[in-house]
């Protein structure tokens, strides 16, 4: 007897939900699935429909049409169910404006039936310094901060997380994207939106592009880059006469763009870059600057819709 390949359940599976506030359609006809201990972003502008997408997922708000699956279990008549095993971090969130930020955090954790520790929390995300403080005291930044350890205190399986980094500072930001790094290798599965392109290239294992209520491509960055954006351009500079006449002879090369010294080489092939090398030692061609420019998913996203990135 053969045995039959059983299909993991899926964290997300998103079939054809549709959105619309009176006339205004925010999400349109949107499918995807999101993997078990994957971190799955869904990318676009302010106002392509992605928080209004995510709060479906979270059964906050109820789509028109469409089904909506999380463990396999629906979001909003399920709602009790899921509570253990989700952790939501919101765009826009308040508290009391005399809640101190432990206060929150520990209360939050007696809120259900196993959790982290709250101390633990407060320095991963660099709170401590503000645990005694009142919520209306807070930054932005730190009411973030503070919003994402209310999601992650009773460690849910599945994270969603909101636009995460709005207003946090570089360095901060970065704490975040190791904190997110480290639920997956714990085995937990993140949801997020984003407006940000390097910070969905960072952290995504796969992204849905958005616009406009619609999805426009899903895939690993990588291979969305590939796909869409296939050109790749090195920037040489040194001064030799006939410098133009050995580029346009790599086979690699499809245009050579000279501005001076400097040469733009461009091409489509994965090994354009090891090609120009070669003919620079060959030569024994004295460089004076190497560089290459690299497609990004925001490059991808202006081929793709036709403009860029929307604040």
């Amino acid at each position: 007897m053969r045995a039959v390949a059983v299909t993991p359940l899926a964290a997300i599976r998103i079939a054809g939900i549709r959105k619309t506030y009176g006339r205004t359609i925010a999400v349109d006809d949107v499918s995807f699935d999101v993997e078990p201990g994957e971190i799955f972003g869904l990318i676009g502008p302010n106002g392509a429909g992605k928080t209004t997408t995510l709060e479906c997922a979270e059964g906050l708000r109820t789509p028109d049409r469409g089904t909506i699956a999380v463990f396999g279990l629906d979001p909003v008549r399920d709602r009790r169910h899921l509570q253990d095993r989700i952790g939501v971090q919101l765009q826009q969130a308040q508290l009391q404006k005399r809640i101190k930020v432990g206060e929150a955090i520990r209360f939050w954790a007696t809120l259900y039936r196993t959790s982290v520790d709250p101390d633990t929390l407060i320095d991963q995300l660099g709170l401590r310094e503000k645990q005694d403080a009142w919520f209306m005291t807070l930054s932005g930044g730190q009411k973030q901060r503070l919003f994402i350890a209310l999601a992650l205190v009773h460690d849910p399986e599945l994270v969603f997380l909101d636009e995460l980094t709005t207003g946090l500072d570089p360095q901060a930001r970065r704490t975040i994207w190791d904190l997110v790094r480290d639920l997956r290798r714990r085995g937990k599965t993140v949801c997020l939106t984003t407006h940000l392109m390097e910070e969905a290239e960072r952290l995504c294992d796969r992204v849905a592009i958005i616009d406009h209520g619609r999805i426009v491509d899903i895939g690993r960055p990588p291979a969305l880059i590939r796909k869409h954006c296939p050109e790749r351009t090195v920037l040489v500079t040194l001064d030799e006469a006939r410098a133009a006449e050995w580029f346009a002879a790599i086979p690699q090369v499809e245009s050579v763009v000279p501005d001076g010294a400097t040469y733009a080489l461009r091409g489509r092939a994965d090994d354009l870059v090891s090609a120009v090398i070669r003919c620079l030692a060959d030569r024994h061609a004295h460089v004076l600057d190497f560089r290459t420019d690299v497609p990004t998913l925001e490059d991808v996203f202006l081929r793709l819709t036709g403009h860029a990135i929307r604040d």
